[in-house]
């Protein structure tokens, strides 16, 4: 069951079915009711087999997210465990005890014995045990996705910010020790290493980046290859007036609305694919600009100064000069454009003594590419209002 598969929404509208709604478990667990997160998904499982839930209840199945499914595998099932970042994207961990809240189990009706154990994100969880030559080499970095490309780019003080384009788009800003509350981002886990206090990050999940130059390329057939789109894209000095709100199952962060779906506005007879295509592009900028705002308005004491990016879009330098003018920030590109890969390594260093602390990983980071805002702040502003004005025409299409 991936991101975008909504068939736990009837279970997600029981538990919103309450005066708080959605945001009924926002306090414990820092996320709303989404069918994005997999306690959702995971009570669909087990309603969909009566059996299953039997075998749950006995401790004989086990249920968690990819990182526990590697673990077992790679101990040869010694291990069921998951670090702080996955799990606090289950909404079933309470963020401030860092174990399985009661009360998000019983109400989304998980039984404690299908979870994994709760580890921190860099100790030696154990040893590898898969038959291989590797066998008995230490497993001893976990993070989420996201949470490790924020760790991959040093984001280690308050206010430092880091940005994934892949399929979708994922914004992280670090705030701190202390979990900040939000009804428009997720609160989450950034990272634990060892015993030592948590670190926690606001985030802004935007559903398509990536996904909408697939979508160019493979149901409108506009290029014949992803690398394609930036030069189809800079063939027209901007867009039209065309905007593209790439809501295919929905809005992500920052407003959070399963009933909108995808809208071209402001077509004319002299709209071109290459405007569409760029549109398609400028559209995951805008939705990053309102991920910032978001984080803004949560956090006043803290100002991101800049904006480290990574991820396959970031090779589209159209795109990263529009962000950086959307934005107001500079945009930086390390030279390590993988820093997903490398955020979990250096989980996984730090642990076993490859380097000493977070100021080596820091000392590590190197600058690759930059991109200064340069759009005259007025121009970006007027766009803006365009923009969210194309979003409100692509609300309310399901119900």
């Amino acid at each position: 069951m991936g991101a975008r598969d909504r068939r736990a929404g009837g279970e997600r509208d029981r538990v919103a079915g309450h005066a708080d709604g959605q945001y009924r478990l926002r306090a414990v667990t820092g996320l709303p009711l989404s069918t994005y997160f997999s306690g959702p998904k995971a009570r669909w499982l087990l309603d969909a087999d009566p059996a299953l839930r039997a075998r749950a209840e006995a401790g004989e199945l086990c249920f968690g997210t990819i990182d526990s499914w590697l673990l077992w595998q790679l101990t040869g099932g010694a291990l069921h465990v998951t670090d702080v970042t996955n799990a606090s994207r289950t909404l079933l961990m309470d963020l401030r005890t860092l174990d399985w809240s009661q009360e998000a189990l019983e109400l989304i009706g998980i039984p404690r014995a299908l979870l994994p154990e709760i580890r921190s994100s860099s100790e030696v969880y154990g040893e590898l045990r898969a038959g291989t030559a590797l066998d008995g080499v230490p497993l001893a970095g976990v993070l989420g996705d996201q949470q490790a490309a924020l760790f991959g780019q040093a984001c280690f003080a308050p206010g430092d910010a880091k940005n994934t384009y892949g399929t979708g788009c994922f914004l992280l800003v670090n705030t701190g020790a202390e979990p900040v509350a939000s009804r428009e981002l997720l609160t989450t886990v950034a990272y634990q290493l060892g015993d030592g206090p948590p670190a926690y990050a606001l985030e802004g999940s935007i559903a398509v980046a990536g996904a909408g130059v697939r979508w160019l390329r493979d149901q409108l057939g506009f290029i014949a290859s992803a690398d394609e789109v930036e030069a189809l894209a800079a063939s027209v000095p901007d867009t039209g007036d065309v905007y593209v709100v790439p809501a295919f199952s929905g809005l992500f962060a920052p407003r959070w609305r399963p009933d909108a779906r995808g809208a071209i506005v402001g077509i004319t007879a002299f709209t071109t694919k290459a405007h569409i295509a760029r549109a398609t592009l400028e559209a995951t900028a805008w939705q990053t600009r309102e991920v910032l705002d978001a984080v803004r308005a949560s956090v006043h004491a803290i100002d991101c100064a800049e904006l480290k990016v990574d991820g396959g879009m970031t090779v589209d330098e159209l795109l990263m000069q529009f962000q950086a003018d959307v934005l107001g920030i500079p945009v930086v590109r390390p030279q390590v454009a993988e820093t997903t890969a490398l955020g979990a390594a250096y989980a996984a260093g730090l642990a076993v003594g490859t380097w000493s602390s977070p100021d080596d990983v820091r000392a590590n980071w190197r600058e690759a590419r930059r991109w200064e805002p340069r759009m005259d702040a007025a121009e970006v502003e007027r766009r803006y209002a365009r923009w969210r004005e194309a979003v409100e025409r692509s609300l309310g299409w399901t119900h």
